[in-house]
């Protein structure tokens, strides 16, 4: 049977990868990869606290599922602004998104 840490040492790497393709990347696409990677890894350690802390209970499952809600509103919102720009400027760098400076 697999330990805790275990678990807890692949979200970490899931959300250390998330954070260097947020900071690394320009690519507004990978931007939203690097943010739902990063929100699976948050995920993985609620299931695995869930499971391993509170045998009976189901808390972590359904923050997960709240998690997992929001990840998809956000993918659908990031994306539609993502094509939404792209429309307007042809690129998707996000050096070049400038639409709100004066």
């Amino acid at each position: 049977m697999l330990q805790l840490q275990f678990f807890l040492l692949v979200a970490a790497v899931l959300f250390c990868i998330g954070i260097y393709g947020l900071i690394v990347s320009r690519n507004a696409i990978r931007v939203l990869m690097s943010i739902e990677l990063m929100l699976n890894a948050v995920n993985l350690n609620f299931i695995a606290f869930s499971n391993f802390l509170d045998s009976g209970m189901i808390r972590g499952q359904v923050f997960s599922v709240f998690v997992i809600t929001v990840a998809a509103a956000e993918a659908a919102v990031g994306l539609a602004i993502v094509l939404g720009i792209y429309r307007n400027r042809a690129t998707i760098d996000m050096e070049s998104f400038n639409l709100l400076k004066w």
